[in-house]
C-alpha cells in the first residue's frame, strides 16, 4: 500500500463521528490535471463540496430527522403553560354577578335573593338612584350590579371588609364604602317608599289566609325580637340600656308587624334591649295607623289595650284565670296561635341574615337601617304560606 492510501485510510479512521456523518451528504470532486508527487500526497486527496439537501429526494431521512433537546424541551413547557392557565382560569372565578348568574344557586346562596330575576329587577329599581357615596368619593372601579351584590353578601353573610376586597379586588375602604352607601340606597327605597304605611284591613282581605277567617279584620301581627350589639366602654348608660336581664346581654329590640298573609308591614325603629313591649309599641309609630275596626294580634306579653286608638281591638290568647283553661278558651288559644305563628317565622327570616348575629360598634349608626332593609328583603322571598303562594 503506497503512502497517499496509507494517509487517506488513517485520516478517514480518525475523523470524528459528526465528521463521519457529514460525509453522506457530500459528493466527491475530483481535481483534474494537478500535479502529484511524493513529497505532498495531500494533492491526490479528494476534495469534497457541499451543496444543499434536497429533502425531496430523501424521504428515509426525512422520516429519520428528530428535533434537538432544545426543541423538545420548549414543546413541553408550552404545554405545561397552558395546562396550568386552563386549571388558574377554573379556579379563579372572579366574584362578579356576570359570573355568579351562571348558576342561580350561587346567587341565592350568596345574596339570599331566589333568582337571578329577583336580583335583577331589585337592581333595576335602583340603578337610576342619584347616589352619594358615605365616604365622599366616587366608586368607579366596581360596576354598580357588582356594588349591589357586594351590600347583598355583606348582609347575608356579614363577610369581612377585609375578604370582599380580597373577592372583589379592591380595597377595605371601597368596600365600606360601597355597603353603606347601598344600604342607604335600599333602605330609601325598599323602606321608606314601599314600607311607610301598613296595608288595610280591606286589603287585607283580598288575600286572606285560612288560619285568619275567625279573624277577618286583622289588620297586623305583632311580636317584638332581639338581636345582639356591640356598646361603647365609654359609655355607662348605653350599657346599661342595652342590657337584658331576661337574655343576659346588650340587646336592640324591635318590633315587627306582617300582614296576615306573611308579608313585613311594619318594622319599628331599635329600642334598648331593657326597654318593654308596651313602651316599644307606644313610641313606634304603629298606632297613629290604626283606624277603628282594626285587629290588632299579639302574644300575651302585649298588655296594650288601654293604650290603642278608639274602636281598634287587641286579640292575645287568654289568661288562666281559673283552675283550667274552659272548651272555649281552648279553641280561642289554638285558633290565636295558628294564626300568629306566622311573625315567628317572619322574624325567624330576617335572622337568618348573618350580620345580624351581632351588630359590630362601626354599624352601629346604620343599625336602623340595616334591620329595616333586611326585613324589606324578606319581602322578595316566596311568600310565608303555601295557600298564598299557589295564589300568585
Amino acid at each position: 500500500m503506497d503512502k497517499a492510501s496509507k494517509k487517506k485510510q488513517f485520516l478517514e479512521h480518525h475523523l470524528s463521528p459528526e465528521k463521519k456523518k457529514n460525509q453522506i451528504f457530500k459528493k466527491p470532486v475530483i481535481i483534474a490535471n494537478e500535479p502529484t508527487c511524493d513529497d505532498n500526497p495531500l494533492l491526490e486527496f479528494e476534495v469534497f463540496q457541499e451543496d444543499p439537501i434536497d429533502l425531496s429526494l430523501r424521504p428515509q431521512e426525512i422520516d429519520s430527522f428528530k428535533p434537538s433537546n432544545l426543541e423538545l424541551e420548549n414543546y413541553s413547557l408550552a404545554e405545561k403553560n397552558k395546562n396550568l392557565q386552563l386549571q388558574i382560569n377554573n379556579l379563579s372565578i372572579a366574584f362578579s354577578f356576570e359570573n355568579l348568574c351562571q348558576k342561580e344557586d350561587l346567587v341565592k346562596f350568596y345574596t339570599g335573593l331566589p333568582s337571578n330575576e329577583i336580583f335583577l329587577a331589585l337592581f333595576n329599581l335602583l340603578k337610576n338612584c342619584e347616589i352619594h357615596y358615605y365616604l365622599d368619593w366616587k366608586v368607579s372601579s366596581i360596576s354598580k350590579p357588582d356594588q349591589l351584590l357586594i351590600t347583598l353578601m355583606k348582609l347575608r353573610h356579614n363577610f369581612p371588609h377585609l375578604d370582599l376586597s380580597v373577592r372583589f379586588g379592591c380595597s377595605v375602604a371601597t368596600i365600606s364604602n360601597v355597603t353603606i352607601t347601598w344600604i342607604n340606597i335600599l333602605h330609601n327605597i325598599l323602606f321608606n317608599k314601599f314600607m311607610n304605611k301598613i296595608p288595610s284591613r280591606h286589603k287585607n282581605k283580598t288575600c286572606l289566609p285560612n288560619a285568619f277567617k275567625k279573624f277577618p279584620n286583622c289588620r297586623v301581627v305583632i311580636d317584638c325580637t332581639e338581636i345582639v350589639t356591640s356598646v361603647s366602654r365609654l359609655s355607662m348608660n348605653a350599657q346599661r340600656d342595652t342590657y337584658s336581664s331576661y337574655k343576659h346581654r346588650n340587646n336592640w329590640k324591635v318590633l315587627v308587624g306582617i300582614a296576615p298573609n306573611g308579608v313585613v308591614t311594619f318594622v319599628s325603629d331599635l329600642f334598648p334591649g331593657s326597654t318593654s313591649d308596651k313602651v316599644i309599641t307606644l313610641k313606634s309609630g304603629l298606632l297613629e295607623q290604626l283606624v277603628p275596626g282594626d285587629l290588632v294580634m299579639a302574644d300575651k306579653g302585649f298588655l296594650i289595650q288601654d293604650i290603642l286608638p278608639p274602636g281598634v281591638l287587641l286579640n292575645i290568647p287568654p289568661f288562666l284565670d281559673t283552675p283550667q283553661f274552659t272548651h272555649e278558651q281552648i279553641i280561642q288559644t289554638e285558633s290565636i296561635a295558628k294564626a300568629r305563628i306566622h311573625i315567628e317565622r317572619a322574624i325567624q327570616r330576617i335572622k337568618c341574615y348573618d350580620i345580624l348575629n351581632l351588630i359590630p360598634f362601626s354599624l352601629l349608626k346604620q343599625a336602623n337601617s340595616i334591620f329595616q332593609v333586611i326585613a324589606a328583603l324578606t319581602n322578595l322571598q316566596p311568600p310565608l304560606l303555601q295557600e298564598i303562594k299557589d295564589k300568585m
